[in-house]
């Protein structure tokens, strides 16, 4: 794992070797172990890196035979050895290392931009070609690494690993992206390729991105994951296929020359990874967990079950809210506004993890892979609610309007809101299961100028998913959600959550669910084989591995990385919260309206209403204010 950064131009002005290595030193907690800058007249590329393969042989800027391409590349390419093997068989590749970095240059070499098609793993680089001053770069299919740039008015291209050390260069915009924050205040992050300042961007996961001299940027998507035609194949063969490669998934991710652990939730995706890991390891697996104080919240019991059976070596840690001091440094390391609460305990996991492994396996993407969100459940039931006839639903929801209703949170209250979802199409439903903020609260939220210009955006989350869906639309339900969670929610909240969580304290994660060849097999499945609304999710994941975890762990409910922010809000950050949200700094903004900002945070720490998640969006919007050398004007 590593940081990456370079500054590309017409000539040789263009490149400040002083300002390249201000980027890259704010880079040094991605890649503490080695640094190199390399210039080439009209171009420099920066590098830190956190040695995993090849610890005396993998530096970078790397060069081919030649000299004419040099590659920076940030992730961990599992099916190198193949590939090298592939290019050796051709005579025309000398290699310098044993590396996987340069693997990809020699592909790059032998196919050009097609090169991205033949990896297997999580990944963003840079290739310059030196003789046509031409820049390519590309990112992983799931958007486990991230990749932020931006085109100067005056033709300079600039890129890093993190918006943070992004901003660093003096030519890049700060100007903030409005529509950004109203898609953060909804969707609690902000997607690709929109990044919290305008004219600065996020490559998208799955994209290639090349760049000329005085040329514009061309993005182009290089895979696409399919729910269609569904295999041909029965569910035994399945169950068969399925254990196979998701062993081989486990054992490719546990290559490495340095010391190796995983994360372990206590949930069924982490513990299946420990189980499966522990069976291919002769010495006990290192295995870290983490918990909260509030036993509701605390899946430490199942972790330790988990750690019991398979005799590792396990160590646990807990979160206390001492946030007042952590909060702030949580804002700044994630570069721009995010509003996912378990990156708190992502966070400290991966801080206690560090201190005794360098690369750590984590349970990511099984929800995305099998169907595991407790929200599909509403939706699959809403389906049936869709039959009616649109008119009939409105009218239902009008007439529901009329029900006499008590307190906010009383039954009634609930079941007009189930109305008025149901009076919903398919795609505004799902929303309403998501967003943070609907749209009547921002509406309500933001000041009347700045809500005003927002409705004439065309940047909203249902004009994102439907562009999204048209470019497929999969038969079912379910497909159809998955599909949306694994270009939105997966490469834009969970991955950047993982990725910022582990770099800020130099720890690899690594994530055998997301192996995009399992991903394409288990697509093609029927949707009943993974998803079983009146028996359970994950369905063929838990039944092909039913004894190797025990029995509490496959039975158990899907919990999730549940932070107790609704509690904390009204007990030891009521305060702090009405400190930062209310303080003349965070009022004087003039995005929101200071007597909606009051009202929201009244209705919580009464209990007339929940709103503990938008109110954490505005703490960390606020924070990350603070922490930003930004110019807020909208």
């Amino acid at each position: 794992m590593c940081g990456i950064c370079g500054i590309a131009g017409r000539d040789i002005t263009s490149v400040d070797t002083h300002v390249l290595n201000t980027i890259s030193e704010a880079l040094h907690h991605r890649g503490p172990d080695d640094s190199q800058i390399e210039l080439f007249g009209s171009a420099g590329l920066g590098f830190r890196r956190l040695a995993i393969i090849d610890l005396s042989g993998g530096r970078q800027p790397m060069s081919n035979e030649d000299d004419r391409y040099w590659i920076v590349f940030n992730g961990e390419i599992y099916n190198f050895q193949e590939l090298r093997a592939r290019l050796d068989a051709t005579g025309r590749h000398r290699f310098k290392t044993r590396s996987d970095t340069e693997v990809i240059l020699h592909l790059y070499e032998e196919y050009q931009e097609e090169c991205v098609t033949f990896l297997r793993g999580m990944f963003s680089f840079v290739i310059w070609d030196r003789e046509q001053k031409k820049l390519f770069a590309a990112r992983d299919r799931f958007g486990k690494k991230p990749f932020f740039y931006f085109l100067s008015a005056t033709g300079v291209f600039v890129f890093a690993s993190e918006l943070k050390a992004l901003r660093l260069h003096p030519a890049c915009p700060k100007k903030i992206n409005r529509d950004a924050l109203n898609l953060y205040l909804g969707l609690q992050y902000i997607p690709a390729p929109h990044t919290i300042y305008a004219e600065v961007y996020k490559l998208p996961a799955a994209h290639t991105l090349t760049w000329q001299c005085a040329g514009p940027v061309k993005t182009q998507r290089y895979w696409d994951l399919s729910y269609e035609p569904k295999a041909s194949l029965s569910y035994d063969e399945a169950k068969i296929q399925l254990r196979t490669q998701l062993e081989d998934s486990v054992r490719l991710r546990m290559i490495s020359d340095v010391p190796l652990g995983a994360y372990l939730s206590g949930g069924v995706d982490s513990s299946l990874i420990v189980a499966l890991m522990a069976q291919q390891s002769k010495q006990p697996i290192k295995t870290f967990s983490i918990g909260f104080e509030e036993e509701a919240y605390s899946e430490l019991p199942y972790a330790r079950m988990v750690a019991e059976r398979y005799k590792t070596d396990h160590h646990e840690f807990m979160v206390k809210p001492e946030l007042t001091d952590i909060l702030p440094k949580l804002a700044w390391n994630y570069s721009e506004p995010f509003a996912d609460s378990s990156a708190l305990p992502s966070y400290y996991l991966a801080r206690e993890t560090r201190k005794h492994v360098t690369v750590a396996l984590s349970g990511d993407g099984g929800d995305e892979f099998f169907a595991g969100y407790l929200r599909y459940r509403a939706m699959w039931g809403m389906q049936f609610w869709n039959l009616l006839p649109s008119g009939l639903r409105k009218t239902l929801a009008l007439a529901a309007d009329q029900l006499p209703v008590g307190s906010p949170i009383s039954s009634m209250r609930r079941l007009q809101r189930l109305f008025h979802v149901g009076a919903l199409n398919e795609l505004p439903q799902y929303l309403r299961t998501i967003e943070f903020f609907h749209a009547d609260e921002r509406e309500a939220l933001w000041t009347a100028e700045h809500w005003e210009g927002l409705q004439q955006s065309r940047y909203t989350e249902e004009a994102l998913f439907t562009e999204t869906l048209q470019r497929q639309n999969p038969k079912e339900l379910i497909d159809r959600l998955m599909y949306l969670d694994v270009n939105h929610y997966l490469p834009d909240c969970l991955m950047v959550k993982t990725d910022i969580a582990s770099m800020a304290h130099s720890l690899e994660v690594r994530s055998p669910l997301l192996d995009h060849v399992l991903g394409e097999t288990v697509a093609r499945w029927p949707t009943d084989w993974k998803y079983r609304p009146l028996n359970r999710s994950k369905h063929i994941l838990k039944d092909t591995f039913s004894t190797d975890l025990p029995a509490a762990i496959m039975q158990r409910g899907k919990k999730g990385f549940g932070v107790p922010i609704s509690e904390w809000f009204r007990g030891p950050l009521k305060n702090y919260l009405r400190d930062i949200l209310l303080s003349p700094e965070a009022l004087g903004r003039g995005y929101f309206r200071p007597e909606t900002v009051r009202r929201y945070i009244d209705e919580h720490q009464s209990g007339k209403r929940e709103r503990a998640y938008g109110l954490w969006a505005l703490l960390m919007l606020e924070l990350w204010f603070k922490s930003a050398d930004a110019d807020h004007s909208a």
